[in-house]
């Protein structure tokens, strides 16, 4: 009964409620210090889209703009055709993405389910190649697609995906590793071919995984700026990450700050659609590739 009462005289923060609230309280506070540090720059791209030009480089610099200018964005998306390059962009998105879930699915059941000879050399092999650095294999790549012809085509930026993605592949294999193998069986006792298997069976269980790498997909293809810039010479089939370079300064557009954040806030708005869409599945397919190996 003492040591009960005496207990009872311990400060809050060293009984252990206390204690446990001390630490909900640091990973709260720690959680909205990340957040801000995340939410501040958004703000600021808000908040400048909204400036005159005047007050954009202003000291102090101004965090509210008053009165806010929602013309910028009207003019952002009309001094150059943005329309278009959304068109251009958009058509290489999906296209991409077709591509990329069509080989990389494929080649992945194949390392998943397949068994034969050198089979587990070949995959190492797709792994290594993502230990190349991107500029190691730039100029014979652009060489071969100049010679091709295809240059200032989508051709350069489509067709690659066609011939899949070791991250992808390796992504996918893990996720078709965790189907338990007695759905194949069962499949091919009913008179199911691989083909058949892949399409009618592993497809459908692969939503996760599928999402994971169609999100993945949406965000590097419509965030590119580099291949469309150096195999895109005609202006009016440059993409919408290359027109977000020309507000910075270029022999149609002078450098416009606040239309370049008008521009980007509306360029944000595709990918953010699609993670929050298929946030659910992406969750589960980051989750559950990494189970068996």
């Amino acid at each position: 009964m003492s040591a009960l009462r005496k207990e009872t005289r311990l400060p809050f923060w060293q009984t252990q409620r206390g204690q446990e609230r001390v630490r909900l309280a640091i990973t709260m506070i720690a959680a909205f210090s990340g957040a801000a540090l995340l939410i501040i720059p958004f703000y600021w791209m808000i908040a400048t889209s909204l400036k005159a030009p005047a007050q954009v480089f202003e000291l102090p610099p101004i965090w509210v703009p008053i009165p806010p200018r929602f013309e910028n964005y009207v003019e952002a998306l009309t001094l150059i055709p943005m329309h278009l390059y959304a068109f251009n962009t958009f058509f290489i998105v999906i296209m991409v993405l077709i591509g990329t879930l069509l080989s990389c699915s494929l080649s992945a059941y194949g390392f998943a389910r397949f068994r034969a000879p050198g089979v587990n050399l070949i995959f190492m092999a797709l792994l290594a190649t993502m230990m190349l650095p991107g500029a190691v294999t730039l100029v014979p790549t652009y060489l071969l697609f100049n010679a091709l012809g295809w240059v200032n085509t989508f051709l350069p930026l489509i067709v690659p995906a066609y011939f899949g993605s070791a991250f992808f592949i390796f992504l996918m294999r893990q996720f078709y590793l965790t189907i338990p193998v007695e759905l194949e069986d069962a499949a091919k006792i009913d008179g199911a071919n691989a083909y058949q298997i892949y399409w009618r069976i592993m497809l459908p269980l692969s939503k996760p995984v599928l999402a994971t790498v169609a999100v993945f997909t949406f965000i590097w293809t419509y965030n590119d700026f580099f291949s469309p810039l150096i195999y895109l010479t005609d202006e009016s089939h440059r993409t919408i990450a290359v027109a977000l370079s020309y507000f910075q300064g270029s022999p149609r557009v002078g450098p416009q700050m606040h239309l370049l954040m008008a521009a980007a806030a509306l360029s944000l708005a595709p990918p953010l659609t699609i993670f929050v869409v298929a946030q659910r599945y992406f969750v589960r397919g980051i989750v559950m590739s990494g189970i068996k190996g």
